[in-house]
């Protein structure tokens, strides 16, 4: 039944963009003769999505009943008839969080509880006020969750280009990855402490062991809220894409504007903010000049990767405009064409979670494979219809860990003493 009702669906949903599609062909609006039948049509439609609704609300029911009916009921001679199979995955973010709003029996959901509660000083878990007064939350499935933390390299700058390491078991433990310990003077800093000399033919061979230092990477919990209505969630078909994009837009700025400006404590430890970064000193107050950026190059660690530039839209105005010495335009040939994807050869991205134009780390140009993310549990939802239940609106929770740093410690001395860093950024006037 609830199969016909979907193809009856899908046929309106058809016929009624058919009529658009014709009407926009000709450039036109609806006639009245189309207006009716779109009408009509819309009107059907609206009709079946209660119909599907309310069949997928007693299937529901009827999968979670099938599931805890015990054994004793069963001998005693209560016999269900079988339920139709149930769907194994949920065919949107939208479908999801509406089973966790309004079916949270729904099998396909997993209930994970404790995640998400505040702890107290003794690490207990404390009273969590977002799922149905249930501590914990929904956990976003495999698939799904691939949709939401997966984000293009034009939406986030840093997670596309970073190391990424999996949460793995347990989740939420830290990890230490090594690191070679490059601190210090040349050469020997070079390889992490290692030391090489010639030496003749049976002579004493030297130790060369390697100083490792690690970089400790504990997942942090970080959460965010939307409040849609309850008549767009349900109508979950319509609200799917758009409540996908809110969470994709939401996890990708939170998690980049911590990668980059993040302090380290309970959070990711941002490149702006770490030791490794390599400061050089503006030619003028709130300006960018060539010579600014030709310097910004000249002390980035080149060892291939992807290195990109971070610029805050602010900056376009001067960039558009930089000369080199000879006074010819470096960035932008002429009125008629558009800005270059590129800046002194490597990628531009307009980025307007860095730092206003004329403060510290405004321009950046970094090398994000030096960049480690440890990722941990969740994605993971929770809904609320309490603290908005007067105006029939639902709050929806997404909340998941993770953590970050640069790989590197400090800025790196090559051989000949010449220090350069994968993350170089633009300060103030010296």
């Amino acid at each position: 039944m609830l199969k016909l009702l979907r193809e009856k669906r899908a046929k309106l949903v058809a016929e009624m963009r058919s009529i658009i599609q014709a009407a926009e062909a000709e450039d036109r609006d609806l006639t009245a003769e189309e207006q009716a039948t779109f009408d009509e049509a819309e009107a059907a439609k609206s009709s079946l999505d209660a119909r599907i609704l309310r069949l997928e609300g007693v299937e529901a029911s009827e999968t979670a009943l099938d599931a805890i009916v015990p054994a004793a009921s069963r001998q005693a001679g209560i016999v269900r008839p079988p339920a139709p199979e149930a769907r194994r995955e949920f065919e949107s973010v939208g479908e999801f969080l509406s089973a966790v709003r309004f079916h949270p029996n729904d099998q396909r959901l997993n209930f994970v509880e404790g995640v998400g509660a505040e702890h107290d000083e003794n690490g207990l878990a404390a009273e969590f006020r977002m799922d149905n007064d249930r501590q914990g939350g929904f956990m976003v499935p495999p698939q799904l969750r691939q949709t939401i933390m997966s984000v293009e390299p034009q939406d986030a700058m840093v997670r596309p280009r970073a190391n990424v390491i999996p949460a793995g078991s347990p989740p939420d433990a830290g990890i230490t990855m090594p690191a070679l310990d490059q601190s210090g003077d040349n050469p020997g800093n070079v390889h992490g402490g290692m030391t090489f000399q010639w030496i003749e033919e049976g002579g004493e061979k030297p130790e060369t062991d390697a100083e490792l230092r690690g970089v400790t990477l504990t997942p942090h919990e970080i959460a965010g809220f939307v409040t849609v209505t309850d008549k767009l969630l349900r109508n979950w078909q319509a609200s799917a894409s758009f409540i996908e994009g809110l969470m994709r837009g939401g996890v990708s700025a939170a998690e980049d504007y911590a990668f980059l400006r993040g302090n380290g404590t309970t959070q990711p430890l941002g490149a702006l903010n770490a030791p490794v970064l390599k400061l050089v000193n503006r030619q003028g107050a709130n300006q960018v000049s060539y010579i600014d950026l030709a310097n910004m190059v000249a002390v980035l660690l080149m060892r291939g990767g992807n290195p990109v530039w971070s610029i805050p839209q602010a900056a376009l105005p001067q960039i558009a405009q930089l000369k080199d010495p000879a006074g010819n335009y470096i960035f932008i040939p002429n009125a008629r064409e558009g800005f270059a994807g590129t800046l002194l050869g490597y990628p531009l991205r307009w980025n307007n979670r860095a730092p206003g134009l004329g403060q510290r780390g405004d321009i950046l140009l970094a090398d994000w494979s030096y960049y480690l993310i440890k990722d941990g549990s969740g994605p993971f939802v929770a809904a609320s219809e309490h603290v908005k239940f007067t105006s029939n609106k639902t709050v929806i929770k997404i909340f998941w860990n993770v953590d970050g740093a640069p790989w590197m410690h400090a800025p790196f001395k090559e051989e000949n003493g010449y220090e350069v860093s994968p993350f170089v950024a633009l300060d103030v006037p010296a």
